[in-house]
This record gives C-alpha cells, sequence and structure tokens, in this order.
C-alpha cells in the first residue's frame, strides 16, 4: 500500500517516485522517471514530465505542467496556470526533443510563482523569490527578490515568511516575522533570525 494519496482519476506510471504523505488530485499525471519529494501537493490536471524533480513540502495548483529540465527545490509554491517551457526555439517541423534540447530551470527554495506567471527555461528563480501574478520571467531572479511585470522586473525584496518588506535603505526587520536582512552587491543578506 502506497503511503502517499492518489485520486482515483489520477495517473501515477510506473517508474515514477513519489515520496510519504504526498496528495495527488484529480486526473493529475506524473510520468515514469519523475521523482516527487514528500509531503507535497499536485492539484487538479498538473503534469508532471519525466526527469523532473520536485522537492519536499511543494505545493504546485491546478493547471500546472512541470516539464523536463525543470528542478524544484523544497517548499516551492506554484500557482494556478502558471507556465514552465523547457525549449527556447520551439518548431513543430523541427522537433527538439531530448536531455540536449531541454534547458534546465532551477527555483530554488520557498520561491513562490503567482497565478499565470511564465518562466522561459534556462534560468534560475533565487531562493524565497516572490514571482508576482502574470509576471513573465526572461533572466535569472536573486535570492528574496519581488518580480512583476512583463518581461518582469524587480520592484522591491520579499521575506522569507513572504512579507513584501517595506522600502529601506541598507537594513530592515520584517514587520511581520522579525527577520533581519541588509542589502548587497548582488542582492539581499539575512542578516538575524527571526526573534
Amino acid at each position: 500500500m502506497p503511503d502517499f494519496f492518489v485520486h482515483e482519476s489520477a495517473y501515477v506510471d510506473e517508474g515514477a517516485s513519489v515520496g510519504e504523505g504526498t496528495r495527488i488530485w484529480h486526473f493529475s499525471h506524473v510520468m515514469s522517471g519523475a521523482v516527487v519529494g514528500k509531503g507535497c501537493t499536485l492539484g487538479q490536471n498538473v503534469f508532471i514530465q519525466s526527469n523532473v524533480t520536485i522537492g519536499n513540502h511543494c505545493k504546485i495548483q491546478n493547471n500546472v505542467s512541470v516539464y523536463e529540465g525543470v528542478i524544484l527545490e523544497d517548499y516551492v509554491f506554484c500557482g494556478p496556470s502558471m507556465v514552465f517551457t523547457n525549449v527556447k526555439d520551439p518548431r513543430c517541423k523541427y522537433p527538439q526533443r531530448g536531455s540536449g534540447f531541454y534547458l534546465k530551470t532551477l527555483v530554488r527554495e520557498g520561491a513562490s510563482i503567482g497565478a499565470n506567471a511564465t518562466i522561459v527555461c534556462g534560468n534560475t528563480i533565487g531562493r524565497h523569490a516572490f514571482i508576482g501574478s502574470g509576471a513573465v520571467i526572461t533572466h535569472d531572479v536573486p535570492d528574496y527578490a519581488l518580480m512583476l511585470g512583463v518581461p518582469a522586473r524587480r520592484v522591491g525584496w520579499a521575506c522569507e515568511c513572504g512579507e513584501v518588506l517595506p522600502a529601506f535603505g541598507k537594513r530592515i526587520k520584517c514587520p511581520r516575522c522579525g527577520a533581519g536582512y541588509s542589502i548587497a552587491e548582488d542582492g539581499l543578506l539575512v542578516q538575524n533570525v527571526r526573534e
């Protein structure tokens, strides 16, 4: 008996690995060779392609397809109908299949991707970054960055707890959880743990 839940309308192919406590809901499909960690939730109509790795405690909302080349670290949130891609210049007449064509997309621990956002392949989304609904990611995203727009640009910073940080000079303490941060040349740095 598996130690994870699969709705009767969903498919988990032989050869897929699914972690303890994971829940796979209506009309979803996890292909052979995919790895889904423990404690994850895959909403309705989620597709996980072969050779995809999904970390522990990820939440993938309805109507999301995670294609080969995508890696989600632990605690990643994928909002409803957000989109991953895996080929930069697709053509039907000249198919580009296989690992030689699929560009790697890495979503680091704790990042959140809003509903209907698009992640262009070949980019890395930093730890605890926050991608707004409908944003289009066309380049790497720093840790803790708040990204909005088409194409997306950094408009601020988000705390690990998800709070959007108010404008600040060199240092700030999160008004929600108390975590401290400072600005560095390449992004936001954690200064202290929550008090």
